[in-house]
């Protein structure tokens, strides 16, 4: 048995390859996400130095005390601002993660049809320039989305836009994780992150300052994840199986507690959304004898509601 391995691609291939390079590059993509759920990608043109700045940001807004945390919490049911450590669970799970996090979302002009649908980003008052490195951060993150489900279309033999434009104005969440030093207080039976898929389309996650992030194999083996400087993660979520009619599964991962010397962990996972009203439909060439329809149109905002509620974010 082939022994399975995480493709690294360049997406120069794609957005500045010919037409050879980017159908290679489309076709390498969905292999990743069919074979294994994970592809790394290089090439991706996101400045290093803003990635350093937000990390360098983030790890002081958490290290502020708990109190001053406390007051950018529960907004909106934590879609927004800060999430206290431990709040969030695993579908299906009732203990905890080892974590903390800051939820960043989509910042759309006075005026726009969307503003209503999505609530307002919250920003902390003790880190001023938190903000513009933050949201410059998400557009180009945005923009490296837009650009991989491009390459997915192709393989589909889709219109370019057919993906791309579910997140246009989309509600995409850059979630900032702080991942504390274990302690003796921590419940045992918790990890950093237990196993669960992403909600989403596609999830893209700059590399951590620390190892932990574990994919489930195809084959049901936990295979360690690990983003070297200046690489980007890229794995398949929810929503993206669900249109594919599993054609591409959902990516099952998890991050584990350290061995060894006991560090924090930070990471800042990009979830690519829909915008809220985007019908999830079934893409009927998915769809064959050997593979039926498997899942009724739903809207990505009551996809996402239902999901929410059963990994503790929102009281049904």
């Amino acid at each position: 048995m082939t022994k399975p391995f995480i493709r690294t691609l360049n997406l120069k291939d794609y957005t500045h390859g010919d037409s050879q390079s980017r159908q290679a590059f489309s076709e390498e993509f969905a292999a990743g996400l069919k074979d294994i759920g994970f592809i790394i990608l290089e090439g991706h043109g996101v400045d290093h130095k803003l990635i350093d700045k937000n990390y360098e940001l983030w790890e002081k807004l958490f290290s502020m005390d708990t109190e001053t945390k406390q007051k950018y919490e529960g907004i909106d049911g934590g879609q927004r601002g800060y999430t206290g450590f431990g709040k969030e669970h695993a579908k299906n799970r009732t203990v905890g993660d080892l974590k903390e996090f800051w939820h960043t979302g989509q910042e759309l002009p006075h005026g726009h049809p969307l503003t209503s649908e999505y609530p307002s980003n919250v920003w902390p008052d003790e880190i001023p320039e938190l903000r513009k490195n933050a949201l410059n951060f998400y557009r180009e993150l945005e923009r490296v989305s837009r650009n991989m489900l491009e390459a997915l279309a192709m393989h589909f033999d889709l219109r370019k836009d057919f993906f791309a434009d579910m997140l246009k104005d989309g509600n995409s969440i850059l979630r900032s994780i702080h991942y504390p030093k274990l302690d003796e207080s921590m419940d045992p039976n918790a990890i950093r992150a237990a196993e669960h898929e992403d909600i989403n389309l596609i999830t893209l996650l700059v590399e951590s300052t620390a190892s932990g992030l574990e994919l489930l194999t195809r084959d049901g083996e936990w295979m360690e994840v690990k983003a070297e400087k200046g690489q980007i993660i890229v794995d398949a979520g929810d929503m993206l199986s669900r249109i594919t009619n599993e054609v591409i599964p959902a990516t099952t991962h998890r991050v584990v507690n350290p061995v060894g010397e006991n560090t924090s962990r930070y990471s800042m996972p990009f979830f690519v959304h829909p915008y809220s009203s985007c019908l999830l439909e079934t893409i009927p060439a998915t769809v064959t004898k050997d593979n039926p329809e498997k899942y009724p149109a739903i809207t990505a905002g009551d996809f996402l509601y239902e999901r929410l509620v059963e990994i503790g974010l929102i009281k049904a």
